[in-house]
């Protein structure tokens, strides 16, 4: 598939820069993904747009203040010659958490990630916490170890100097308030770069008001991180290597899930991260000749869902809406089709709907 074919003209006025003043004020496009047809609600009505036998699945991922600016304080090195040449080195380096992949070692983006060689040292704050630079891959990608000079952990020196990761399209600096609303509610376990940001329409009193109307809710954990937003280097999909994501599914998610199933009840992902953890477990179990639908426990989901895409146990999506040429928006095209998506997105845009991660949203079932 050309990713020409999931292309739309956004105005920028659409993006949304700052979250509404309640979370579940944001409006709601119902989408029938069988006839295309199409209800401006809001989202405060979604418990009642609800049939009552849906099991919701939500992604309870926290978001870490994953945004870091440091700067280049020189290469460890055996050579005295380069080191004594590195030590000259200076300026303001940008460091992106994208991926924990050992005891206080993650992956990140680095900016200006040309410069940033093997060995070299970056120093956050006034020294107390430093990063070397231990390997390198491409688009930026470095992975860095990090070391505390002082008795705090690394993960409390991130709390503390960190900045909130908002996505490159919201043209502003964090603020104090995106630490609140650029989270879940119902967030518990930290590791994510990124909200699954259909969640962020909801409020207490709208879960309240959800399983007031006997609508069972489960959870399950997926760190937002590049797979979800790594734009597609190419003109095809077929091309596009999706970068992986941990998730964990508990024993307890895992049998509501698959009693629902046997049961024929519909479930109702709430986001695009949910999906791609149940479609991915949910692969697993098939290839592992399992009775169960899903099995518990965690993974690794690098599951690139695109049109033709067999969905196995999702029925219905609460989503926002997504950049043109995105996985993404070809997720969402596999999910409803790309005529009823695009034609769905026009009509949004048409009447004024807010776009991107504070925006509105799309309930397609």
């Amino acid at each position: 598939m050309r990713l020409e074919e999931l292309d739309y003209h956004l105005p920028p006025d659409q993006i949304a820069q700052r979250p509404l003043d309640r979370r579940d004020a944001s409006r709601l496009l119902l989408l029938n993904r069988s006839r295309g047809a199409l209800e401006d609600r809001r989202f405060a009505e979604f418990p009642d747009l609800l049939y009552g036998n849906e099991l919701l699945v939500l992604n309870n991922a926290r978001v870490i203040p994953a945004r870091l600016f440091g700067r280049r304080a020189g290469v460890h090195s055996q050579n005295p010659s380069r080191s004594t040449r590195a030590e000259h080195l200076t300026g303001k380096v940008e460091v992106l958490l994208t991926r924990l992949i050992g005891d206080d070692t993650w992956e990140t983006l680095v900016r200006p990630g040309r410069k940033m060689h093997l060995g070299e040292r970056v120093l956050f704050g006034d020294g107390e916490l430093e990063a070397e630079v231990t390997a390198r891959g491409e688009f930026g990608l470095r992975t860095l170890r990090f070391l505390a000079h002082d008795q705090r952990a690394v993960n409390e020196h991130f709390e503390r100097l960190g900045h909130v990761p908002l996505p490159p399209y919201i043209e502003r600096a964090d603020e104090t308030a995106d630490r609140e609303r650029y989270q879940t509610v119902f967030a518990k376990r930290p590791g994510a770069i990124a909200a699954p940001t259909a969640g962020l329409h909801f409020s207490q009193e709208i879960l309240k008001r959800i399983r007031e109307r006997g609508v069972a809710i489960c959870e399950l954990t997926l760190d937002v991180g590049l797979g979800t937003f790594q734009p597609v280097h190419g003109e095809t999909l077929e091309g596009h290597v999706m970068h992986s994501e941990w998730y964990e599914i508990s024993r307890e998610t895992a049998d509501c899930i698959n009693a629902a199933h046997a049961a024929g009840r519909p479930l109702l992902a709430i986001g695009t991260t949910v999906v791609r953890a149940l479609e991915d477990a949910a692969q697993r179990a098939a290839e592992a000749g399992s009775a169960e639908v899903v099995l518990p426990g965690k993974a690794e989901a690098q599951l690139f869902i695109t049109p033709g895409f067999r969905f196995h146990i999702v029925n219905q999506l609460l989503t926002n809406f997504h950049l043109p040429r995105s996985t993404l928006l070809a997720l969402i095209c596999a999910f409803a089709g790309r005529e009823h998506v695009l034609a769905a997105y026009k009509h949004a845009l048409d009447v004024g709907y807010r776009f991107y991660s504070y925006g509105d949203c799309m309930l397609i079932r």
